[in-house]
């Protein structure tokens, strides 16, 4: 079976790099401001009309940590607002997680280039896991995640840029490798984030502004919750005043930075129960639904993709670095890079995961709703556009 035949057998799909992504959005947006000499790496003038954004004094860019495409449309009646305003779908990268979609974004490169190659990825300096969310054992930022913040050369360019987040982010690891640049205004609630967008769209210029409650229910209640809607519901709410109070020529941009699915119930391994799962493996990294397996031993990577394939069965798409990088899935990759993916990468299908309790907390261990694959409700996020002509 070809590592195209094992992804498309498992359901999965890749991502639409150079097409409709995540990784356009800021760029088209750049673009609508007369700003998309700042984005070097991507025509961003084709993403702007690609996305169908169109030509503002000010984008307000929006991203709602965790609402899929499939999850709002099956919520359809409790977000009337988002619906009505949806204009289409673009896919987030691999793995379909926070941290590689916030680097995705704010560069408009994939995790081959920008290293955030999940939850945690394998720092080959100290041999050990590092979290890019948390950053612990990340590093200087500026080294881990080399390519440009495109909102840092938009407003060292003169462009008026903002950043609109919970205090604690300002400055964080994560916040220097995917979104530094310009202002960035510390705000708790979701209405002080968008009284703020509002009064920063009557001047030209780019605000973004992130918000992350829709993910945190998902995670500890599934998205089928009633807290998740209730999340959805508030959002849908506020992102109504803000597309009111737009000023002329200002534009609205929402989209995603990946999907969820629930697992309480599906299938689940552990790698610190399974033997033939823990063996020669050295490092886990990832996430439960997108594994890197690094080893002491690189010539044991097919033996270990075996072993795991003749576990997981249907379950999963086992891949070799090799097959993995050359089907796509994290775009080009850098050579510095290149040992942050591991060895073995493994995506998993349906609704299964795999754990391992030897390294993971107990309350990762207990996440309902959970992401980082490339099935459908995960790899696809909405994009909504609304302007004041």
């Amino acid at each position: 079976m070809t590592p195209a035949d094992r992804l498309a057998a498992a359901g999965l799909s890749l991502p639409d790099y150079g097409g409709l992504e995540l990784g356009a959005v800021l760029p088209g947006a750049l673009a609508a401001v007369g700003a998309g000499d700042a984005v070097a790496a991507r025509d961003a003038e084709a993403d702007r009309v690609r996305l169908g954004i169109p030509h503002a004094d000010h984008a307000v860019v929006v991203l709602l940590d965790g609402l899929g495409h499939h999850q709002l449309d099956a919520r359809r009646g409790h977000a009337p607002f988002l619906r009505s305003t949806e204009s289409g779908i673009v896919t987030a990268g691999f793995p379909t997680t926070t941290a590689t979609s916030l680097a995705l974004f704010g560069t408009g490169r994939a995790s081959g280039a920008t290293g955030m190659t999940g939850y945690t990825a394998h720092n080959p300096a100290t041999g050990e896991a590092a979290n890019l969310v948390s950053w612990e054992g990340a590093g200087d930022p500026d080294d881990w995640q080399r390519e440009p913040s495109l909102m840092r050369v938009a407003h060292e360019g003169g462009l008026a840029v903002a950043s609109l987040g919970k205090r604690r982010f300002a400055g964080s690891g994560l916040t220097r490798a995917a979104l530094a640049g310009g202002d960035f205004v510390g705000a708790e609630r979701l209405s002080d984030r968008v009284d703020e967008a509002i009064q920063r769209a009557r001047r030209p210029g780019l605000t973004y502004l992130y918000w992350g409650d829709i993910d945190a229910a998902g995670h500890k209640h599934g998205w089928q919750s009633d807290a998740w809607v209730a999340a959805l519901e508030d959002v849908d709410q506020e992102l109504r005043r803000l597309r009111a109070r737009l000023p002329r020529h200002a534009a609205m941009v929402v989209t995603a930075d990946h999907g969820m699915v629930d697992v309480t119930g599906a299938p689940r391994w552990d790698v610190g129960a399974v033997p033939e799962l823990a063996r020669g493996v050295r490092l886990v990294a990832g996430e439960p639904r997108a594994l890197h397996l690094h080893m002491d031993d690189a010539a044991e990577a097919p033996a270990v993709a075996e072993r795991w394939r003749g576990v997981l069965g249907d379950d999963a798409a086992v891949l070799l670095r090799d097959e993995a990088v050359g089907l796509g899935l994290f775009g080009p990759v850098s050579g510095h890079v290149e040992d942050r993916i591991g060895e073995v990468v493994v995506a998993m299908a349906g609704r299964a995961t795999v754990v391992d309790s030897r390294t993971q907390s107990d309350q990762a261990l207990g996440l309902i709703g959970v992401h980082g694959s490339l099935t459908p409700e995960e790899l696809q996020v909405p994009l909504l556009v609304a302007s004041e002509a």
